[in-house]
């Protein structure tokens, strides 16, 4: 098994790629800077480096700047379209040219599809509120489903916020937490779609495995990767504070978090309750469907 990851150095990719390993595949990161440095085993291609010659049984592209680092300046907005329509255009080109093609291919994309909508729960089959995040992932999906044009299945990762305290939000939380000054964001009842870390690896593994031993009623399309049971914030503030053993009584109103973040404050004070249909119709069974006890067991002293 030969998998092509874009992406591969980042926070889930690293995680996917040791996974992946632990089954006997083959990885191969796809990479700006050829000379990134990689697990031993693990061979990094440049862009410019995939040839005709190239072959690999899926490829998992995740390639994208963080959507949350920086406030959404016109310019840091276009960052974050080139930096995922480049790397995809790039893998869809390089499919083109080549004479045997993958047999599937998971794209990145994430539950801002969906654009902020309140409580409503939301399906894979749900219409989209217009928002910069909705914009960002509907360019980004539509040009991944360009492979479907070579005869690529496309699977479209719609992921929730991935947690884990080795990175991304969970980590940037812990110090402020374990200190005390946790926070309740603006009334704190927007809603948060989330998923641990080991869940979202083993959902795409699901997937990818699905397609690779030619299961008939391997999905295609996108895929809600989020766990089963979303929280408000006010929750997710709760369960953390919980699981420090630190108070969290404090709170952010929302016109402060406007000021100091801009348009990029929407991600924060506006939400989206979104549900994995279709991964559950799969068959996938979650090791984290809830909140509270993942973050007890993953925050265990």
């Amino acid at each position: 098994m030969r998998i092509l990851i874009s992406g591969g150095s980042g926070f889930l990719g690293r995680a996917l790629t040791a996974r992946l390993r632990e089954d006997g595949a083959q990885v191969a990161w796809l990479s700006r800077d050829a000379s990134r440095r990689a697990p031993d085993g693990v061979r990094v291609l440049g862009y410019d480096q995939l040839g005709a010659d190239d072959h690999f049984d899926a490829v998992v592209n995740l390639a994208g700047a963080c959507i949350a680092e920086k406030r959404w300046s016109d310019r840091r907005k276009q960052l974050l379209f080139e930096s995922r329509l480049g790397p995809t255009r790039a893998l869809i080109e390089w499919m083109r040219r080549i004479p045997r093609r993958p047999r599937v291919l998971l794209s990145g994309s994430a539950v801002g599809w969906y654009g902020a909508q309140g409580d409503a729960p939301l399906g894979e089959g749900s219409a989209a509120a217009d928002d910069f995040s909705h914009s960002l992932c509907e360019a980004w999906e539509s040009a991944a489903m360009e492979a479907v044009s070579l005869e690529v299945p496309v699977l479209l990762l719609r992921t929730g916020i991935a947690l884990h305290p080795a990175g991304g939000m969970l980590k940037r939380l812990l110090p402020p937490f374990r200190m005390g000054l946790g926070a309740r964001l603006g009334d704190g009842s927007q809603v948060l779609s989330w998923i641990s870390r080991r869940d979202w690896v083993e959902a795409v593994r699901s997937l990818l495995l699905q397609h690779l031993d030619g299961t008939r009623s391997a999905p295609v399309g996108p895929v809600n990767v989020t766990a089963p049971e979303p929280v408000t914030n006010a929750q997710f503030t709760r369960a953390l504070a919980h699981a420090l053993r630190r108070p969290a009584g404090l709170a952010l109103p929302a016109p402060v978090l406007r000021l100091g973040l801009g348009e990029m404050s929407t991600l924060l004070l506006e939400g989206q309750r979104v549900l994995p249909e279709r991964l559950q119709q799969s068959g996938f069974v979650f090791r984290h469907p809830q909140l509270n006890p993942y973050l007890d067991t993953a925050l265990a002293r």
